[in-house]
């Protein structure tokens, strides 16, 4: 997932990271907090501007975590009864992760949260080296984690990893050591997967980002739009499943977001439900409608299942980075069809190219640029006459590159040799989906075959291939 952002600074972003990091000067000087931990944040701060060029959304939400962090830890140290370790420290990088997906961002918050629980509640060096440790191994486990147990397994090996650190660090053990350090650090562990279990759809709706764990449940067929567009749009989901095929695959091969990439082209064309029937793919037993509109009107339908696809996604409260899906899926292309026939049928007067492209924007990320190339990829492979895997191949290589020459690649971080990849795995899993097939013998009566020749079972001097 990319944070990445080449835009300014806006001006009411500014005042919200002011306003955000003055607040917290101000609770920890009244709090007696050492200031030190505010100038931590602000080195946070920019680390992600200056190097990673971060969208300032994100320094906002990883201050809220460390800040929530900072007040739990004070309020903990308000009662001396209680065990200081039992604060969960490592439930922060874990939240980092799932909720973000940056390993390299969780390193940061892993060492951050153990620093300043550390400064706050006075804990030694070799203390803070034990929750940094922990934390950072529960965050490489919830990598990725797409089922709740894997994140009880990380809570455990929180605490294994915080345990086994402490008896490196005092290996030898009595009442004392067990009572006051390794049980706690074991059951520290346990609390921070309750607490990351707890608060992930909260910090999830807040942030307003999305977790495999609400890409897998978006993913289910009985989701209320999918099963509106089984019935509506059967052939516009159908088309939808092939391209989730396809660009899931290329994803996994160039290790962007597969499972985003597949929700996603789930939902690409849920705009196709309000008007199904002007859409190929919905036309088989009504022909097609568009022979009765001028190329005009054809042009402001199709354009219009962006539009409508959007304001679909936003009543059903879809998550924005699926909607991004529906305009950028399309680009800025042009409906070469329809602009080619508006040009035959002399429709001169006042015709543009660029009335005949849709609104984009262009895709902004990977996995909306893999959904682009598969849905443009499938569209083209399914009218083929033949589907050999040279013509396939073709046929693949050539609306890709006409894509990428057309600008709408410009926009998103792929790489020559990832669009490369990208290609030969399109080629692969659509010459997989159209294989040829043996041509088995008829039966001539009730009881008997008819016998075939070589010609018969392998036309066209192909050569012959399994079912």
């Amino acid at each position: 997932m990319s944070f990445r952002s080449d835009n300014p600074v806006s001006r009411d972003q500014m005042i919200m990271i002011a306003l955000s990091f003055l607040g917290l000067v101000v609770f920890c000087y009244f709090a007696l907090i050492p200031l030190i931990v505010p100038l931590l944040v602000f080195f946070l701060g920019a680390h992600l501007y200056i190097f990673k060029k971060a969208n300032p959304r994100l320094f906002l939400h990883l201050a809220l975590l460390l800040a929530l962090l900072v007040f739990a830890a004070h309020a903990l140290g308000a009662y001396p009864s209680l065990v200081l370790s039992y604060l969960p420290i490592a439930a922060v990088p874990m939240l980092t992760m799932l909720l973000f997906n940056d390993v390299q961002i969780s390193f940061i918050m892993a060492f951050l949260s153990a620093a300043i629980s550390g400064i706050l509640l006075g804990f030694e060096l070799n203390t803070m080296l034990i929750f940094f440790l922990g934390g950072l191994a529960g965050a490489y486990k919830v990598r990725d984690a797409r089922t709740r147990g894997v994140l009880i397994t990380a809570g455990t090996i929180v605490s294994l990893v915080q345990v086994v650190c402490a008896l490196l660090i005092h290996p030898v053990i009595n009442r004392g050591i067990w009572e006051h350090t390794l049980q706690p650090l074991a059951i520290n562990g346990l609390i921070s997967a309750v607490v990351l279990i707890t608060t992930l759809k909260v910090f999830e709706t807040v942030f307003g980002q999305i977790t495999n764990f609400t890409l897998l449940e978006m993913s289910d067929t009985s989701h209320p739009l999918l099963k509106r567009m089984v019935g509506e749009a059967p052939g516009s989901y159908h088309h939808s499943l092939i391209v989730s095929n396809l660009a899931e695959t290329a994803a996994d091969a160039i290790d962007a977001h597969s499972l985003l990439v597949r929700v996603g082209a789930y939902y690409h064309d849920i705009g196709k439900m309000v008007s199904p029937a002007y859409f190929t793919e919905n036309q088989m037993l009504i022909g097609n409608k568009h022979d009765d509109l001028e190329p005009s009107m054809s042009r402001l339908v199709i354009l219009n299942h962006i539009k409508e696809g959007m304001e679909m996604a936003r009543q059903y409260h879809l998550n924005e980075r699926i909607i991004d899906f529906i305009p950028e899926h399309h680009g800025t292309s042009l409906i070469h069809y329809f602009y080619q026939k508006a040009l035959l049928e002399g429709e001169l007067e006042g015709l543009e190219e660029k009335d005949y492209r849709y609104p984009g924007p262009k895709p902004q990320s990977k996995e909306t640029a893999i959904v682009l190339l598969a849905d443009s990829v499938e569209a083209a492979t399914r009218v083929l006459d033949e589907h050999t895997p040279q013509r396939i191949e073709d046929v693949v290589r050539k609306v890709i590159n006409n894509k990428f020459i057309d600008g709408q690649l410009d926009e998103c971080n792929l790489t020559l040799r990832e669009i490369d990849i990208i290609a030969s795995t399109f080629v692969r899993v659509l010459g997989a989906m159209y294989h040829t097939r043996v041509k088995y013998p008829e039966k001539s009566n009730g009881n008997q075959y008819k016998k075939s020749s070589k010609e018969d079972l392998y036309p066209r001097d192909k050569d012959p291939q399994g079912p």
